[in-house]
């Protein structure tokens, strides 16, 4: 049993059996550590520092303390007056964007879809490398709901409480500026004009190869009109790679022959890139498929595939 059943019981025990929602969850937040050290952490970082940067408090040995050493008893209830007032002032006007940074997405994040995300990062934040024992994890949305980013795998990944916090809704990128950007195509491209795609996602999309080197060779490709893998933006690389997990996984259930995968790509002319428009090979390999398969990529320049 989680932890969930105990406290719903105890909370509808409690107040006479029924509770609202709203109290239940409430009961829940008690409960619940990891949002205590993420507003832990907000409280030091955010206004705590604002306030004692302005002289309104201290803060010593894990307490917080006010800057006022001479204070009537009607003075602290007109200052909390004052303080309901200005609170009240702020919600009207903003109402739930207040909190916009922490709500979650109108599609929930499956439990499967959770544990496929922190699965696929081992348990670690994928920022900063700590693990979930050290400090909770969140599923983060690598391009964000409020610029359009869903929530499915290849737009999902784990941060700790600390890394998410401080992303927020944002990458390392203006997502203001790439917003657009994210449509672009270029009409004599043929990768921009591609329909028949096998998997997608937000920012990328996989074909099967037109002229494979193997059966069921496929290819992995950011919509937006980028000519190479060093062109893309965190968020455009990020799609990809959980594409090419994707797609490798389609084609083993397909083909149970397939025993390997050389995935890479092409950048620029001399490297043998003829389509322009950045794409990412992902070729299933077989047993016998070569005559001598070692060194794999290295092959790309004859008789360099083996070390000797």
């Amino acid at each position: 049993m989680h932890i969930y059943q105990p406290v719903m019981i105890k909370t509808l025990l409690d107040s006479g059996n029924r509770a609202s929602a709203d109290k239940i969850a409430r009961a829940f937040l008690e409960k619940d550590q990891s949002q205590i050290d993420y507003y832990k952490m907000i409280t030091k970082s955010m206004p705590g520092k604002v306030l004692r940067n302005n002289e309104v408090v201290d803060y010593k040995n894990g307490f917080f303390s006010l800057r006022l050493d001479d204070i009537t008893e009607e003075q602290r209830v007109k200052l909390i007056g004052l303080c309901d007032k200005r609170l009240e002032e702020y919600q009207d006007k903003h109402g739930k964007k207040i909190w916009q940074h922490r709500a979650r997405d109108n599609k929930p994040i499956s439990g499967s879809l959770r544990y496929d995300v922190l699965a696929k990062a081992k348990g670690k934040c994928v920022a900063c490398g700590i693990s979930a024992e050290e400090r909770a994890l969140d599923i983060d949305h690598i391009l964000p709901r409020n610029q359009g980013g869903k929530t499915e795998i290849g737009n999902l990944q784990a941060l700790c409480y600390k890394c998410n916090s401080e992303k927020r809704d944002r990458d390392d990128t203006d997502f203001l500026m790439w917003k657009e950007k994210f449509s672009e195509r270029n009409s004599n491209c043929i990768f921009c004009k591609a329909d028949k795609t096998i998997a997608a996602n937000g920012l990328a999309f996989a074909v099967y190869d037109k002229y494979p080197v193997t059966k069921m060779h496929a290819l992995i490709i950011p919509k937006r009109h980028a000519e190479t893998f060093f062109d893309l933006i965190p968020a455009e690389k990020n799609h990809c790679l959980q594409l090419i997990d994707i797609v490798k996984s389609k084609i083993q259930e397909k083909d149970k022959s397939v025993t390997g995968f050389n995935v890479g790509f092409n950048s620029g002319e001399d490297s043998g890139q003829t389509v322009m428009h950045c794409h990412i090979h992902v070729i299933p390999r077989r047993k016998g498929d070569a005559n001598d398969p070692t060194g794999g990529i290295r092959n790309v320049i004859p008789g360099k595939g083996k070390y000797a």
